[in-house]
């Protein structure tokens, strides 16, 4: 595919997702290094290669904000449950048992 104002060809749908797949679980700049190797000498338009890099980067961005969220979350649950745990009426010995 190519670029209609460059004429270099642009990183297409199927090679991004083979690039995604690829760096998935790598550290940003092992990513990175991993995206240039794949589009040098091939004649790649540098700006769709940058966004491509870009939204690599804001999805890591999202992926650990996400977990920081369920983290916290998970900690306003547990506080939530240890105070109605800890407010709940106790019962007397001999209320529960009248005949």
């Amino acid at each position: 595919m190519e670029q209609q104002n460059s004429g270099k060809r642009v990183l297409d749908s199927i090679e991004r997702a083979k690039l995604g797949i690829k760096v998935f679980s790598m550290p940003f700049d092992e990513a990175e290094e991993v995206i240039d190797g794949y589009v040098s000498g091939g004649d790649y338009d540098p700006d769709s290669v940058e966004q491509f890099k870009d939204q690599l980067d804001t999805q890591r961005h999202i992926q650990e904000k996400s977990v920081e969220l369920f983290s916290t979350s998970a900690e306003i649950i547990r506080l939530m449950v240890n105070a109605f745990i800890k407010n709940m009426p106790h019962s007397s010995d001999g209320d529960g048992s009248r005949s």
